[in-house]
């Protein structure tokens, strides 16, 4: 590859790339907000890169209106700054929004927007990162675009011969655009029963595909998060009987689930997440809706898509005004990360947690334990702390970048 320098001097008028002053951070999401303070809290700078106009572009702009956080609040702060007092124990999607730009705005945090990231490659001793327009150069990079960087949507056959709207619950705002219509949910995890619970609250009838099993826990328990009790629990007891504990208190609140066509994992909730990254659904209103009828559960799966519904695998055909796709999101890290075997085919990272954070050759990763928004603040706490050593010990970090022509802070 050629160096900036290079560049320069065949061009001097127009050098298409530079050198970074700190690690360059992917990601202008939660994740990547987290690691910028935390490195300037270090005296380190750093320079995010966002594919898209905003801060926390999945929360601004593909996610529904009736949004809250599923956890307390304690359990969703970015380090450094916690949430204002006034907020309440679940903030809203505006709330977190508010915060987020807050948080970056106290930290003078500024992103270079509208920069899709199109490669990252290791090169003789730096990270080339590369947009659309330009290459960014630097000793480290923190992957910051975290598990649900882009849609999940399930080629099903038929779907280009159905006659209404499909759309993934990245694109649904409010039921009120489904009113009275009848609409079939494909997916049963926490964005499958809030949208199906949204659409019953706007006179829809709302059709849920529970095609696996899935772990239903109530949002709360005698009046205490079901989240902090077992965070509480795990302290004292061990992970598989801290899960029993609460599948126990949940069928004493909820009642058995299996009946209602929501079978329940052999794994508990607790290990299941750990393993796998399947989040229990923590009911927020929709069980009530399924047992009064008002949601129906379909235990079959989708067989393929027809002009006016859907046929099942036992070969039942329904009819549909609209389907919704809540079929989650995936890591997007394969699509540009080149020549790095650190991450998985899916784009996790292959070694677990705790200590997914750090790569070879100044990789690093935030966002991805699986274990939301508490994981990614530890990440971001053990990011900068390395890195903080590095830059002040390594003076050939920043020597080399002021050999350079272009050095960009």
């Amino acid at each position: 590859m050629g160096s900036c320098k290079e560049n320069q001097q065949e061009n001097p008028q127009q050098s298409n790339c530079g050198f970074v002053q700190g690690p360059i951070i992917v990601g202008a999401g939660p994740s990547g907000l987290a690691a910028a303070a935390c490195l300037s809290n270090h005296g380190v700078p750093s320079l995010i890169l966002e594919k898209s106009d905003c801060i926390a572009s999945l929360w601004q702009h593909k996610t529904y209106d009736r949004l809250k956080l599923h956890l307390p609040k304690q359990f969703c702060e970015l380090p450094l700054m916690g949430f204002p007092e006034d907020f309440p124990r679940y903030p809203t999607k505006s709330q977190f929004i508010s915060y987020m730009e807050t948080y970056a705005s106290h930290f003078s945090i500024k992103p270079k927007f509208n920069q899709g990231v199109q490669s990252a490659e290791f090169d003789s001793g730096f990270w080339r990162v590369k947009t659309q327009d330009f290459e960014y150069i630097s000793k480290w990079l923190i992957v910051a675009t975290g598990e649900n960087a882009e849609p999940v949507v399930p080629e099903i056959g038929g779907m280009e011969k159905f006659q209404g709207p499909i759309l993934h619950t990245s694109l649904y705002k409010s039921g009120s655009d489904f009113r009275n219509q009848r609409v079939l949910v494909v997916g049963c995890g926490n964005s499958g029963m809030e949208v199906s619970l949204d659409l019953c609250r706007h006179n829809a009838n709302p059709h849920m595909v529970v095609r696996n099993t899935v772990h239903v826990l109530p949002r709360e328990m005698f009046g205490f998060s079901t989240f902090g009790i077992a965070m509480a629990l795990l302290k004292w007891l061990p992970l598989k009987l801290v899960d029993k504990v609460l599948l126990l208190l949940a069928t004493i609140i909820l009642g058995n689930t299996d009946q209602l066509g929501l079978r329940r994992p052999k794994t508990g909730p607790i290990e299941l997440k750990n393993a796998t990254g399947k989040t229990p659904v923590l009911d927020v209103g929709a069980l009530s809706q399924i047992k009064s009828g008002k949601i129906k559960v379909v235990v079959e799966g989708v067989k393929e898509i027809t002009r006016n519904g859907a046929r099942f695998m036992n070969g039942q055909e329904k009819e549909f005004d609209s389907i919704i796709l809540a079929t989650g999101y995936k890591s997007n890290v394969p699509t540009w990360l080149k020549g790095c075997d650190f991450f998985t085919k899916e784009g996790m990272p292959k070694t677990p947690f705790p200590d997914c954070w750090k790569g070879s050759e100044g990789l690093y990763t935030v966002g991805f334990t699986r274990r939301g928004l508490l994981g990614t603040a530890s990440n971001a706490v053990e990011i900068a702390n390395d890195i903080a050593q590095l830059w002040k010990t390594n003076k050939d970090c920043r020597s080399s970048c002021n050999s350079h022509i272009i050095i960009l802070k």
